[in-house]
């Protein structure tokens, strides 16, 4: 496989941690104090990237096309989307919201379809279904009625699909890193904005050590998501990418089913589903020689 898919793949596993440890984190702060200086340590980590690798120099000769791409993939997928996902994410449980992110795969196939004319591969396709339905049967139910909270993380997730089929295109011509870096910078910048507008950035003198502590965490792993992300993405067709990152549901699943200590038939049922649809979306030749092959080099090396 492709460094790409496994970019992808670790930024699926990246996100199924992040979604459980932010729930945490919203559950204590404020959901948009939250977003704002996790976003805002994220983007200075990046500017640390970006003048360790002189990527400086490379913004000097980005047109002005491309800023307005970046501006906007700041705007659509690093400042809008987050303040709704984290506030509905305060709303609904971690496993919950997960699901309804991990739905960015239907909206961005689509949209990759009419405008990136990207050709949907059917097993990719029913492989992610497969991925949806073995954390449906992990969730057991969802709500008849969606709440509030429900509503702000679907609208989130259709942000993030847009947002991810303007980077693709972006990608072309523009280092993944300042991809990376202007979605964060442009999005802290907008959700600095909005704070000041709406008199909540005050909010921030009145943090305790606990609350900074859980921003920290979490930024290394926002850190951590974007950089995989964008870097896989390059490589990656978007359609294909949304659709690995589903397994990031079933983790977040798995670890809030984990906290609570039960295991039950139908999460054995579920990991049938999630496993069929991993080897959809990778291939079973694909997955059994790499299997043989890291088996050999055990063997050898031991």
């Amino acid at each position: 496989m492709k460094k790409g898919y496994y970019l992808v793949f670790l930024t699926a596993v990246i996100s199924g941690f992040s979604i459980f440890i932010n729930k945490f984190g919203v559950s204590i702060i404020n959901p948009n104090i939250f977003t704002f200086l996790k976003n805002l340590v994220v983007a200075i980590l990046l500017s640390g990237i970006l003048i360790f690798f002189k990527d400086w120099k490379k913004l000097k000769e980005l047109t002005k096309k491309q800023w307005l791409l970046l501006v906007l993939i700041g705007l659509i997928g690093g400042s809008i989307p987050f303040l709704l996902f984290f506030k509905g994410l305060s709303l609904i449980s971690a496993s919950q919201g997960s699901f309804w992110h991990k739905t960015m795969f239907l909206y961005v196939a689509v949209l990759a379809t009419i405008f990136l004319k990207e050709k949907i591969d059917k097993k990719f396709l029913l492989g992610g279904l497969l991925l949806i339905l073995g954390n449906l049967v992990l969730l057991k139910k969802l709500p008849i009625v969606m709440n509030k909270g429900d509503v702000l993380v679907i609208l989130a997730t259709i942000f993030w699909a847009v947002e991810n089929v303007i980077s693709k295109y972006a990608l072309k011509n523009i280092e993944s890193r300042i991809a990376a870096w202007a979605r964060m910078f442009f999005g802290s910048l907008f959700i600095f904005l909005f704070l000041v507008s709406s008199n909540q950035f005050s909010l921030i003198a009145n943090l305790t050590f606990k609350q900074i502590s859980w921003i920290l965490v979490s930024s290394v792993i926002l850190f951590g998501y974007v950089i995989s992300w964008y870097s896989g993405l390059k490589d990656v067709s978007v359609s294909k990418a949304t659709m690995i990152l589903i397994l990031g549901s079933p983790i977040t699943t798995l670890l809030s089913f984990i906290t609570g200590g039960k295991i039950s038939f139908q999460e054995i049922i579920s990991g049938i589903f999630i496993i069929l649809g991993v080897v959809l979306i990778f291939g079973f030749k694909e997955i059994w020689q790499r299997i043989i092959r890291n088996s050999k080099e055990y063997v050898l090396g031991n």
